[in-house]
């Protein structure tokens, strides 16, 4: 007995699992959907995160942005020292580079958008209707059509927007911009058409022109707020923005336009980490719990088994044995279980309404209305050691208490 191996006394263990199959299955059943549940919730995280910057990205940011060093951000400045000067020829050297997918002028300008006695603030943008880089607004059309590059009098705003003012395709209304010379100008604009994309506070606040008419507009003369920049892979944004820096000229990848974004998940990860905590201490709860009914149930096993030479390690080892056994079985049923609930999650995603996708945190995090799910081989991989190791840990105690049983008051139990 005294040199009984790992093998032997795994063949120990499992077959005392055995003995109460009702508490080992539930308790098979309780790290299973511990599992599946970590599963599920790292890769619902993980679609909010990814899903939120890739909105951002591709609605906003783009993966590079070139603009005049001057240009502030917050201001949203029309001034013309702080705008880029020929902004055709440095979107056509940008889409020149390995890499780029495309590259486009953008304006933006701060505006009031008026129909009859309702006024709400937006932001006005203006785009060059041809460009690939809006083939996300241009998909996201739900009524009417989208613009036309020499369209001197249609706007294009947010189906959202839309019904909070009580207009549709075809109505008219007022928009006022402060000028690059800081003066308000005004003008009436056609709607053209209603775009949906499911980012509600982007939907709600945001309007297009054709570039030509809002350079006309705010009278910027032929310049731009910015040259947008889509890559066809994000981690080569670093390398195409110090190939495109230049004096006085500011050159910003994705990690530093969303910079706001990042710090606020970075900061989030120690909730998230709770989260899975509390979940894994339900399990190791669970675990202690079913070793320890088992420790009392066979205390006079216990006490044979030292009796005929079985070290208190080798009992300990046993019962790690028996809690490791239940914590891999269920640690593989929760990936698979899991894994079909994040397929189901990232293919039909997770409603989670227009009433929260438009909360206060969307002025930052570009939720759409559905959230779907994104796999995660590293956080799962890291999840299941987790977990395995909360397992064994929540069965030191039960083990060690039938370690240190003596075989003369064991066998007077019961």
């Amino acid at each position: 007995m005294g040199k009984l191996s790992i093998g032997g006394l795994w063949m120990i263990a499992y077959r005392d699992l055995g003995r109460n199959r009702r508490r080992s299955a539930l308790t098979l059943v309780a790290v299973t959907l511990g599992m599946a549940l970590l599963v599920v919730m790292s890769a619902l995280i993980k679609g909010g995160i990814e899903g939120s910057l890739d909105n951002s990205i591709r609605l906003q940011t783009g993966h590079v942005q070139v603009r005049e060093e001057s240009y502030d951000e917050d201001e949203v400045s029309l001034e013309w020292e702080d705008l880029l000067n020929d902004p055709q020829g440095l979107a056509t050297q940008a889409q020149a580079l390995e890499s780029v997918r495309v590259a486009t002028p953008v304006l933006w300008a701060n505006g009031m958008l008026t129909v009859r006695d309702q006024s709400v603030g937006v932001q006005v943008v203006g785009i060059d209707p041809l460009s690939e880089a809006h083939a996300p607004i241009r998909d996201a059309l739900t009524a009417g059509e989208f613009l036309a590059p020499d369209d001197r009098s249609g706007i294009l705003i947010g189906k959202r927007l839309a019904e909070s003012l009580g207009v549709t395709e075809g109505s008219q209304v007022s928009l006022m911009v402060t000028t690059a010379d800081q003066q308000p100008d005004q003008a009436i604009f056609t709607i053209r058409g209603l775009y949906s994309t499911g980012v509600a506070s982007y939907d709600e606040t945001t309007v297009f022109l054709p570039l030509s008419k809002a350079q006309a507009f705010t009278r910027a003369g032929e310049r731009a707020s910015a040259i947008r920049i889509l890559l066809d892979d994000r981690e080569k944004a670093e390398a195409l923005a110090v190939a495109l820096r230049a004096p006085e000229r500011s050159v910003l990848n994705w990690r530093e336009l969303n910079k706001v974004f990042l710090q606020v998940m970075e900061q989030s990860d120690v909730f998230m980490q709770l989260m899975y905590l509390v979940v894994l201490a339900v399990v190791a709860v669970v675990i202690a719990n079913t070793l320890l009914m088992s420790v009392f149930e066979r205390t006079r096993e216990m006490g044979i088994l030292a009796a005929l030479g079985m070290k208190g390690r080798q009992i300990l080892v046993m019962f790690l044995l028996e809690a490791a056994t239940l914590g891999l079985a269920g640690i593989v049923l929760g990936i698979v279980l899991g894994g079909l609930g994040v397929a189901y999650l990232a293919t039909v995603g997770l409603p989670i309404g227009e009433a929260a996708a438009a909360g206060e945190a969307s002025n930052i995090i570009t939720y759409g209305n559905i959230l779907y799910a994104r796999f995660s081989p590293s956080d799962t991989v890291s999840l299941s050691i987790a977990e395995l190791m909360i397992t064994l840990l929540a069965s030191l105690y039960p083990a060690w208490l039938a370690a240190r049983l003596e075989p003369i008051d064991a066998l007077r139990a019961l």
